[in-house]
């Protein structure tokens, strides 16, 4: 079972790869393809129609080896107040009610094991924190880290506060169907990111090549902050709150590495180099021709990444208790995931 934002409702989930061939299958990266047109509800089904984006290979559609009933009932955009009962402060959020009351419906009739949730991003502002360090780069070459930090900073004790409050509803909701606090468990996870540090970029810094072939037009100085400061900022205040309130943790701050969009390790998909999961992106590019599929769906994990997570979630479904850190296995595709205790 799984609640949150975008990064588990499977967003960016329509993408095997990022190819610059803009007609057709896009040399097999798009899964929307129907051999003549876009059909995104192939792998959005309905929540196409919403924008909630639960894709057929998301995180908790992606684990196996767990429970025979996979359920999302994410939806890409949600900030915390829509994991809330509205009994208690919850907020519909794209004409589905709060994700704790659905969930109160799904526990009267099914046995729920694992309840994994990511949110707590957009209480930050993800997406404008990306829109402006992109906007710096293209229109004022200038950095976004120098602004974007303060802002973080003033926004971080209410997110995490939110977390822990959907964690406590998601609690009440279990009680309330009869659940005893040893017939489940909770894990909350991170946030991974989707670009990788300076040096690891394969493109220069300078010029258009960010902007108009890889998809990430971000200074060098600003990946950096996004990899090595922003996104271990929220897993440490993540992991903090996972502590707490006695739930486990899955730290994904690393799960790209090497996979990110623009990585040196990784590579476009092209005519004569199809999508692979050991050697395309696992991360959706910023598409800043509008060409292919929706602005929303930018630097999510994409199909590759998504079956990695889903990897990911098996393993830890596995592991009775305590906190983990997922990576990839350099060079292998999403099988090659492995789990590190952290303390």
């Amino acid at each position: 079972m799984s609640l949150g934002d975008s990064f588990i409702s499977g967003e960016a989930g329509r993408w095997q790869g990022n190819s610059l061939t803009n007609s057709g299958s896009r040399d097999g990266t798009d899964r929307a393809w129907t051999g003549a047109g876009y059909d995104p509800a192939k792998v959005y089904g309905a929540t196409v129609a919403n924008g909630c984006h639960r894709s057929d290979s998301a995180e908790v559609k992606s684990a196996t080896g767990t429970t025979q009933t996979l359920i999302d009932l994410s939806c890409s955009g949600a900030t915390t107040k829509n994991i809330f009962r509205a009994s208690n402060g919850g907020v519909a959020f794209r004409g589905e009610a709060p994700q704790a009351d659905r969930l109160a419906a799904v526990a009267a009739t099914h046995d729920v094991e694992v309840v994994v949730l990511s949110i707590g991003g957009n209480d930050l502002g993800f997406a404008d924190i990306i829109t402006k360090c992109a906007t710096d780069y293209i229109v004022w070459y200038s950095y976004c880290h120098d602004d974007q930090q303060p802002v973080v900073d003033s926004k971080i004790d209410a997110a995490m506060a939110g977390v822990g409050k959907s964690i406590d509803e998601v609690r009440a909701v279990m009680s309330g169907a009869g659940y005893g606090s040893s017939d489940y468990r909770i894990v909350l996870q991170s946030y991974p990111s989707p670009i990788p540090r300076g040096s690891e970029n394969r493109y220069y810094e300078s010029g258009w090549s960010r902007v108009n072939t890889g998809g990430c037009p971000f200074w060098n100085r600003d990946s950096d902050w996004a990899r090595d400061s922003l996104v271990p900022q929220l897993a440490n205040r993540l992991k903090g709150v996972a502590a707490a309130k006695g739930v486990q943790f899955m730290d994904l701050r690393d799960v790209l590495q090497g996979r990110e969009v623009c990585a040196k390790a990784s590579k476009h998909v092209t005519s004569t180099a199809p999508a692979s999961a050991a050697t395309s992106e696992w991360a959706r590019w910023i598409d800043s021709q509008s060409t292919q599929g929706d602005v929303q769906e930018s630097m999510h994990p994409n199909y590759f990444g998504q079956r990695a997570l889903g990897r990911c979630l098996t393993l830890m479904y596995a592991k009775a208790s305590g906190n983990y850190s997922c990576r990839n296995t350099p060079g292998a595709g999403t099988t090659g995931m492995y789990l590190t205790a952290v303390s």
